[in-house]
């Protein structure tokens, strides 16, 4: 499996950071098997975008809530990396505990 399981929605409280805030957080290594997502569909023209990444954050956004970690934004990242047999990303990661 690739991720730890496969959410459909945010089980944490609002962090109310804007978009220019998460660049203020810190990028660090994520093991993929540690995620648990907050979307469980995909855009597949997100996934194939060749600029994928060029209008927003380089960084996946994690949240870490309760011992666990929620990919909230970025799983189009989070997939082409183990598309890639990458075991682990650089991501942003919020500590809400």
């Amino acid at each position: 499996m690739i991720f730890q399981s496969i959410g459909d929605s945010r089980p944490y409280p609002d962090h109310g950071l804007s978009s220019r805030s998460w660049s203020d957080v810190p990028p660090r290594l994520v093991r993929l098997e540690s995620l648990t997502t907050t979307k469980s569909t995909l855009n597949l023209h997100d996934l194939l975008a060749e600029d994928s990444t060029f209008y927003g954050d380089l960084f996946p956004h994690v949240i870490s809530w309760r011992g666990r970690l929620y990919l909230e934004d970025g799983l189009h990242r989070a997939l082409r990396a183990a598309l890639q047999h990458r075991p682990a990303l650089h991501a942003r990661v919020l500590e809400l505990d």
